[in-house]
């Protein structure tokens, strides 16, 4: 898990900043990869960032191997995965919705932190790993149930205790030979984690939920996203529309840094505490 520093004097003013764009405003929050990292999840883009080739929706639907490569490498994960716990970026952004400041979270993220965390209105724009579902009949499993059958049809499989895991808890399998698919134990067809794969759109009714929770809030915070992703750009679009504050956290560049009111250039833990313990600055 990553340390926790303290920020710089750079960083320092612009919390500054963002406090007064912010102050006495309900704020709606977005969250990409960065806000997961300090609690063992790499992102996909940021510094140090592993390579990868994400599977496609159309990969994963239309190849057997391609679907037993991915089930091999994202059960080797799991259990990392799963075992992650909040941060305290996590647990500031809870804080705050439970003052009354943030009206709510959308995240970009599949790993479930934020509702453990604490948070109520969390928006999960690209799915959670906790679900799996038929694409045949529409069931819906929990995964952690899904592991234990796994773990049985393939009672070869060891995980290993200390995994490198990818940013959506998968490791790569060094072999997926032999490996029996877990299938749909109602009508034996075929299931999918319940997240948005590359190639696929995010759900319509999921980014008007994200829509709604922007239009009912005065500020947009932006938090661990290079924004390569057009979902946030459309967000982030859709507050500038309203001339709403735009306050972007992030280390490193993101696709939309002219465009912030405030751009906050440091980790996101530290910066979401930081405008936690502001709460009185913000009310």
């Amino acid at each position: 898990m990553s340390t926790v520093l303290e920020l710089d004097p750079q960083a320092t003013a612009a919390v500054g900043r963002a406090i007064d764009a912010l102050a006495g405003r309900r704020i709606a929050i977005l969250t990409g990869a960065g806000v997961s990292t300090d609690s063992g999840i790499p992102d996909y883009r940021g510094k140090g960032a592993p390579t990868r080739t994400p599977m496609t929706a159309q990969q994963f639907l239309a190849s057997d191997s391609a679907r037993r490569r991915y089930w091999v490498g994202s059960h080797l994960g799991w259990s990392a995965f799963a075992a992650s716990a909040p941060n305290d970026g996590h647990t500031a952004l809870a804080d705050l919705e439970h003052h009354g400041v943030a009206s709510g979270i959308i995240t970009q993220n599949v790993d479930g932190l934020h509702l453990r965390a604490g948070s109520r209105r969390v928006v999960e724009l690209h799915g959670t790993m906790r679900r799996v579902f038929c694409t045949h009949c529409g069931q819906v499993f929990d995964r952690r149930d899904l592991a234990v059958r796994v773990e049985a049809d393939n009672p070869w499989i060891t995980v290993p205790e200390n995994v490198e895991l990818g940013p959506d808890g998968d490791v790569l399998p060094s072999s997926s030979e032999g490996f029996i698919v877990p299938d749909c134990s109602i009508c034996q067809g075929m299931l999918k984690p319940d997240v948005v794969f590359f190639g696929e759109y995010i759900p319509i009714e999921k980014f008007q939920e994200a829509e709604q929770l922007v239009r009912s809030s005065d500020a947009l915070v932006i938090a661990g996203s290079s924004l390569v992703v057009n979902s946030g750009i459309r967000l982030l679009e859709r507050a500038r529309r309203r001339k709403l504050p735009v306050v972007i956290i992030n280390r490193g560049q993101t696709r939309a840094d002219a465009r912030a009111t405030v751009k906050v250039d440091a980790g996101t833990t530290e910066v979401l505490r930081a405008l936690a313990r502001a709460l009185p600055a913000l009310r």
